[in-house]
């Protein structure tokens, strides 16, 4: 039975709690790379855009956006991951510190390039991106590294969430390491999935995916809301988990929890200009409501109304307190 989403959310009391909060993120951290121009004529050479470059910015990207939704809505985070040694490495510690969050869980490999998105956007549109990566899975000092650094830094954190973006960091060892340690502490196991890797996330608490990864996943095409059901439920066996939050753009997000009814959330997006790190955005606001001690339900309302703030900029982007209380309000 599916049913549409009726509980109120208390913004003030629940923003109040982001503080005594902590999520630990594990997975690939990547560089967002934007080069921002106008375009004002088509190549000569070629039947292309000639963008005029105006203006450049680096941001975190992958799971370091996971991390910096979090710390923008005031929670604590842990981040494990691994950069290159490389400029653009240097730069992404650089840019946690100044955020605020601990590098000490952030591995060096000196023979991986640090992952690298660029995009190219024009008059608010994006033209085209271009990827700098190794998608080779991490080597075995790496992997227990970065299972080590888990293992000492879970009992301080409530919740964990796993990036995969394909990038090497999240192996079928490290999927199952983080769940096993995960269980003996009691703390909940978030993972936004990728296609193509759903052979890695059994046992987790709960997986985020967007529609096509469900579909893909389940193997149902979605085309209504009993095929929606249908892939919902098959995706809870699957992986063996509690909870399957699918989203699923302009018609919102819908809710399974094993053994309770599945719920309907619709969006909360005014305009959509941008959806990069919206996933992320998702992810992050989810894990960190959970960690307030917050039912699924409640994280899935609140991280709906994060995401419907973030595709309302241009690029990647995060969600202010102040502007979470006022999507909050807007909705009650």
């Amino acid at each position: 039975m599916l049913r549409a989403i009726t509980e109120k959310i208390d913004a003030d009391a629940l923003l109040s709690r982001f503080k005594d909060a902590a999520v630990l993120v594990v997975g690939d951290i990547i560089l967002d790379e934007f080069i921002w121009g106008n375009v004002r004529r088509i190549s000569p050479e070629a039947p292309v855009p000639v963008v005029e470059v105006q203006n450049e910015t680096l941001l975190l990207g992958g799971a370091a956006n996971v991390v910096n939704n979090i710390r923008s809505l005031g929670g604590h985070v842990f981040l494990s991951g691994v950069v290159g040694g490389d400029e653009r490495g240097r730069k992404i510690l650089s840019l946690l510190e100044e955020t605020g969050v601990p590098i000490k869980g952030v591995l060096i490999d000196p023979l991986r390039p640090t992952t690298v998105k660029t995009r190219i956007v024009a008059h608010s549109q994006q033209v085209v991106r271009f990827d700098r990566e190794d998608q080779a899975c991490l080597t075995q000092g790496y992997a227990d590294s970065l299972v080590a650094y888990v293992q000492d830094t879970i009992p301080h954190a409530d919740a964990v969430v796993i990036a995969d973006y394909g990038k090497g960091v999240v192996t079928e060892q490290v999927v199952q390491a983080i769940t096993r340690i995960s269980r003996q502490r009691g703390k909940v196991v978030l993972l936004d999935p990728k296609i193509g890797r759903f052979h890695l996330y059994r046992d987790v608490t709960a997986v985020t995916p967007n529609s096509e990864e469900a579909a893909a996943a389940s193997g149902i095409e979605i085309v209504d809301e009993k095929a929606l059901k249908e892939a919902g439920d098959t995706l809870l066996g699957r992986f063996n988990c509690e909870v399957v939050l699918i989203t699923r753009g302009e018609n919102g997000m819908a809710l399974f929890e094993r053994g309770k009814e599945t719920i309907l959330i619709p969006t909360a997006a005014r305009e959509v200009f941008d959806v990069t790190g919206a996933g992320d955005t998702v992810i992050g606001v989810m894990a960190l409501v959970v960690a307030t001690g917050a039912s699924f339900g409640e994280a899935a309302i609140v991280a709906n109304y994060a995401a419907g703030i973030v595709v309302g900029k241009v690029g990647t982007a995060t969600v202010s307190p102040v502007e979470l209380r006022e999507a909050i309000d807007r909705n009650r």
